[in-house]
């Protein structure tokens, strides 16, 4: 005996309803991604008041754009208005990049490093008159200003850590399986760094830090990091050139002085007040010298590293373990390193390239203790991952939370069509499990 009318609607569409069903399983699992929720494009400003020149750095997540300005604002102690007023003309370059709705919405910072740090000792009246002068100029500027702030050195060497770290990827990636890992430790890198006025040292040791004041702790992406770090605080390049100078005039007064790390031949005129007004300096000028120096040059490399050892103090180092100079804790290097390559490429600072190479190189092997073994782990780079080394980056990200302290999110999304198909199959199914229904409750016998 065959099936009746009403029992084969009912199973046609009881099966209608399976099939429906199914594929709209199969496509909920199988097409489904992990894809990251799309952000709206924002700006971010950080100015570098470094001790020799001022920097604009211009963040779109995930683009930079740097704007040299002009000098340091500590170059303003006896005019501090100035030194706000400088900062306009490259604030207003950068907001033209910026979509005029989103200027007030433009988080904008401005941290002083060593150059700073100096002058607050010399003369703190004088810092607290550029802060305030900075602080007003830039607080009535289109832009959410977050405030001006001292850098202490240590933090200067930690955010540059954060900025190379964060552009390499090393932090935390998103894998090609469509997650986010965090990758082996092995593969941070250390950062070294110098300015002006200072130069920073800064990574991950291999074991504890012994010394806690050159400690800093990060929670990134739900991961927790001990880095070591330390600033030397007239240790920088433009510091260490005048050190330098008094250190050969202190040795030899004379009015006329040679200088071993200048080209043999090169003459030239300096005055001689300005070399000892740094606190960087610790000596009086000679009475008997006049107020400007000739300077010739003899191009004497072996006597250029000799003058500039004198710099440092290695022998408070002796007979301790993890010292790198000048009694500073320094637990053994550990991985690989970017070091900022950066080079003014001006004719005012030829003279200087003799003794600035000689500097770093003493720096890196007497001071840091690179040997020939770990010289191969120094990579000199402007860039990491396509962002400017230095420690703004890093700063900005650490102020606006723009590194979260935990992992990110995933989430689970499929193209349009493939969400219009399984939306149809799923109105079907349920279509076909009422219209089931209705023909069992409500059709009369036959």
């Amino acid at each position: 005996m065959g099936l009746s009318r009403k029992e084969q609607v009912f199973l046609a569409l009881l099966g209608a309803s399976g099939v429906s069903g199914l594929t709209a399983l199969i496509l909920l699992l199988v097409e489904a991604t992990s894809v990251l929720l799309p952000t709206d494009i924002k700006f971010g400003i950080v100015f570098d008041a470094g001790s020799s020149h001022t920097s604009l750095f211009l963040y779109q997540w995930l683009a930079n754009k740097e704007n040299g300005t002009g000098p340091g604002i500590s170059s303003y102690t006896s005019n501090a208005a100035q030194a706000g007023e400088s900062l306009q003309g490259c604030l207003e370059e950068a907001l033209v990049l910026i979509p005029e709705a989103q200027h007030r919405k433009t988080p904008t910072f401005l941290g002083a490093t060593a150059g700073m740090r100096l002058l607050s000792r010399k003369n703190s009246s004088q810092a607290r008159d550029i802060f305030a002068a900075v602080t007003q100029v830039l607080g009535r500027s289109p832009v959410d200003f977050w405030g001006a702030e001292l850098l202490a050195g240590q933090a200067e060497g930690a955010f540059g850590w954060i900025t190379v770290n964060y552009g390499l990827g090393t932090l935390v990636k998103y894998s090609f399986t469509g997650e986010w890992i965090q990758p082996p430790e092995e593969m941070l890198v250390g950062a070294l760094d110098m300015g002006g006025a200072s130069t920073q040292i800064t990574f991950v040791p291999g074991g504890p830090i012994l010394d806690k004041s050159t400690q800093a702790d990060f929670r990134l992406y739900g991961s927790d990091y001990s880095v070591y770090t330390h600033s030397y605080l007239c240790f920088g390049r433009d510091q260490m050139l005048s050190r330098l100078l008094v250190g050969l005039v202190q040795s030899r007064p004379a009015a006329l002085l040679r200088h071993p790390c200048y080209l043999s031949g090169y003459q030239t005129t300096l005055a001689l007040g300005p070399l000892y007004e740094s606190p960087c300096v610790h000596a009086t000028p000679p009475l008997s010298l006049p107020q400007n120096l000739t300077v010739e040059g003899t191009g004497n490399p072996g006597a250029c590293v000799s003058a500039i050892r004198e710099l440092f103090n290695f022998s408070s180092c002796q007979g301790q373990e993890d010292c790198a100079f000048d009694g500073v804790y320094q637990p053994p290097l550990r991985g690989q390193f970017y070091v900022e390559a950066s080079y003014p490429g001006q004719d005012r600072w030829l003279r200087d390239y003799c003794a600035s190479g000689l500097y770093i190189l003493t720096l890196l092997h007497e001071g840091y203790g690179f040997s020939e073994e770990t010289w191969p782990s120094l990579e000199f780079r402007k860039q990491a991952g396509g962002v400017d080394i230095g420690w703004t980056l890093g700063y900005m990200l650490n102020l606006t939370g723009m590194i979260p302290a935990d992992a990110p999110a995933q989430w689970r999304a499929e193209s349009y069509g493939v969400w219009v198909a399984k939306v149809v199959f799923m109105v079907l199914a349920l279509v076909a499990v009422v219209g089931a229904a209705l023909v069992q409750l409500f059709w009369l016998q036959d």
